[in-house]
């Protein structure tokens, strides 16, 4: 053997070696956290090894509401609670944002530069600096403890984040396209749905994807404007089980994997645009 092929071998098996440890570290606490979740009594059972030692579904039942009725159907009203808010932001946020980024990306008009810079400036604020000034809005509104209310928060911060993604999107496809559809007949319209729209799906789709993520996740806005149990989110009813003087970590975890779920599932079902998406606009914009 060569010593240059030796070598190359060599380091190969080091970047390999390098990326299992990467792997295990990462993986590690997710494993624990299934492993506190199947055991009955939560972290009590659950040793350095991510295995449970008396498996048990005990936990998922009781954040569910397995068994009771009463339960159940609050768990699956708090559970469309989160899907509602979530897809109605990320579909308010891509309705509106789409239209918006392609004309800051094709036309050039007064304050096109100044409104970029404002929404980037909106970006650095936490949402818990707003939350005062947003409570006494959704209370003059009367949309307290609404779905409604819970979108139109959640939307404020999803649309900017949004226009600045897909701004970058649009200036990354050529003008050419367009330009040819319009020679050949078709309108300004017809152009930006037919030639720039489809264009710019990978983008979309990751757009969307990233403003549910933000809704279904978002916990301190939804503490702070809703006090109805019926009107939770999962975020929300997962803090209950942390107290003052105590946690129910068993009931945490099992509930910290049910709130994982769609995510990873929406993930799954766009993960052939998710690479195309996030790099939509990487080289103009």
């Amino acid at each position: 053997m060569s010593p240059p092929r030796f070598k190359t071998r060599l380091e190969e098996a080091l970047s390999h070696a390098v990326l299992m440890v990467a792997v295990v570290f990462a993986v590690y606490p997710l494993l624990w956290v299934v492993a506190v979740a199947l055991s009955p009594g939560g972290i009590s059972e659950a040793g350095a090894l991510p295995l449970p030692r008396h498996a048990s579904l005990e936990n998922f039942s009781k954040v569910t509401g397995a068994g009771d009725a009463s339960l159940a159907w609050l768990f699956g009203l708090q559970l469309g609670n989160s899907l509602v808010v979530s897809l109605a932001t990320a579909l308010t946020a891509v309705v509106i944002a789409t239209p918006a980024a392609y004309a800051l990306a094709r036309f050039k008009f007064v304050g096109a530069k100044a409104g970029v810079a404002t929404m980037l400036a909106t970006q650095m604020f936490p949402g818990v600096a707003t939350a005062v000034p947003l409570y006494l809005l959704l209370e003059a509104l009367h949309l307290l403890d609404s779905r409604a209310g819970l979108v139109l928060v959640y939307a404020s911060t999803a649309v900017p984040f949004a226009i600045f993604q897909l701004r970058g999107a649009f200036e990354s496809i050529p003008v050419d396209l367009e330009e040819a559809a319009m020679v050949d007949g078709a309108t300004r319209t017809q152009a930006f749905l037919k030639v720039a729209l489809p264009a710019a799906r990978p983008a979309i789709a990751v757009t969307a994807l990233f403003a549910f993520m933000g809704a279904w996740n978002e916990f301190i806005l939804a503490a702070t404007l809703l006090s109805r149990k019926s009107a939770y989110t999962l975020p929300v009813v997962l803090q209950s089980y942390v107290g003052e003087h105590g946690a129910a970590w068993g009931p945490f975890a099992a509930g910290s994997i049910l709130v994982s779920v769609p995510v990873m599932g929406l993930f799954y079902v766009a993960q052939r645009q998710l690479l195309s998406g996030l790099t939509a606009g990487g080289v103009k914009g």
